[in-house]
């Protein structure tokens, strides 16, 4: 192994989960499982070494002894050596068994880096929460290299909502919602839009709630609050609202109401303690 080299690693497995999982959330990992008595180990370990010293970092090489560490051989299910992953962002990737000639082994380690979208959404995730108009920005020069990416087409949709931009958020998910890639993040966003759109019809909570007690039989009006109480992150009123309805008519104002429940179930997340408390109510109120 290349003296000192600091992209090149010996991992122990105490270390295995830093020195791969958790750095391929930075920079791309291969692994090279290997032993000392592998001839072919032999050959291809100072090759990977060589090339991972070139390339400067762009990846960082994880040396992994067999013999010392077979319990991480079998998790990645190695049975003969060399045996070489590829892990990016925590997943695997790639992998190939033996040893490749250097062209090949050039040719597969350039499907290790991240493309040149990948990298500009990355950057722009990066930069959502501080700037969000730079971030805009590189989602969408992201997007002219590959339009179709998912990722990127999200955090585009997130970054457009931050600035309230809500109708070219929908536009965005709408998007990706025919297309059928709407993972639960973007389900998430789907639901803010669809709330941040609702809350703009409301004319505010001190508006709705003197609406609904002046008449507390029209359930229309207890729509429009749950809808106003949402808009204004009022969640546990909100929810509470949905709820009588659903219980009092079922297929009419309660139907919208079970609607702006699940919304709100996806904006809160599986996690939060409303959720799980409503969740539960909203079924037996169902059932």
């Amino acid at each position: 192994m290349s003296a000192a080299s600091p992209w090149i690693v010996e991992t122990t497995a105490e270390s295995f989960e830093s020195d791969v999982l958790v750095r391929s959330r930075t920079v791309p990992v291969v692994v090279d499982f290997w032993a000392p008595w592998c001839q072919p180990c032999r050959m291809l370990g100072p090759l990977l070494e060589r090339i991972a010293d070139e390339f400067q970092g762009r990846f960082i090489l994880v040396k992994a002894n067999t013999d010392e560490m077979p319990e991480m051989s079998a998790a990645f299910g190695v049975e003969s050596i060399p045996a070489v992953f590829a892990v990016r962002d925590g997943s695997l990737i790639d992998q190939f068994v033996g040893v490749l000639p250097e062209p090949q082994l050039r040719a597969w380690l350039a499907g290790v880096f991240p493309s040149e979208a990948e990298t500009l959404t990355s950057e722009a995730a990066a930069l959502e929460a501080t700037d969000p108009v730079a971030a805009e920005a590189k989602y969408r020069q992201a997007l002219e290299n590959q339009p179709n990416d998912s990722p990127a087409r999200l955090g585009l949709a997130r970054t457009l909502l931050v600035q309230d931009k809500v109708d070219e958020a929908r536009q965005v998910i709408d998007e990706l919602a025919a297309a059928g890639a709407l993972d639960a993040e973007g389900e998430r966003v789907a639901a803010e839009i669809r709330l941040r759109l609702e809350g703009k019809e409301t004319g505010g909570v001190e508006e709705a709630r003197a609406a609904a007690e002046a008449d507390p039989k029209n359930l229309e009006l207890q729509w429009n609050l749950a809808r106003a109480l949402v808009a204004e992150k009022q969640y546990e009123e909100a929810l509470q609202v949905c709820l009588r309805l659903v219980e009092k008519d079922r297929h009419g104002f309660g139907e919208q109401g079970r609607a702006l429940m699940v919304d709100v179930f996806h904006l809160l997340g599986p996690e939060n303690a409303l959720v799980d408390e409503y969740r539960r109510k909203l079924t037996m109120a169902l059932f």
